[in-house]
């Protein structure tokens, strides 16, 4: 079933690459559709960072994972560097792992 899985996700995402490029010049020009594919991206990683933040196997799961998100919108939020916001989030969890919360 994986294998099945992985293969029919490959052919996909080569056919919505393959159809991208088959779209008329004109659709492409048109702002509406350049807004758009500009706003994908952050919507992928942010449904990736949901999904790895409050999700374990099939369950919601509430743990030290959502103090340090909290703890990288801050840095973000006050315009630390990428690093300084990685490694906050990250030393976050582990204080909080390390005080058993």
């Amino acid at each position: 079933m994986t294998w099945t899985a992985v293969i029919v996700a490959s052919v996909a995402c080569y056919g919505l690459k393959l159809a991208g490029l088959a779209l008329p010049g004109r659709w492409l020009e048109n702002a509406r559709a350049q807004r758009t594919v500009q706003l994908i991206p952050i919507a992928l990683l942010a449904a990736l960072i949901a999904s790895g933040t409050f999700a374990t196997g099939r369950h919601l799961v509430l743990d030290v994972r959502v103090v340090a998100l909290g703890v990288a919108v801050v840095a973000v939020l006050l315009r630390a560097p990428f690093l300084v916001v990685v490694a906050a989030a990250a030393a976050t969890a582990a204080l909080l792992r390390l005080v058993h919360l």
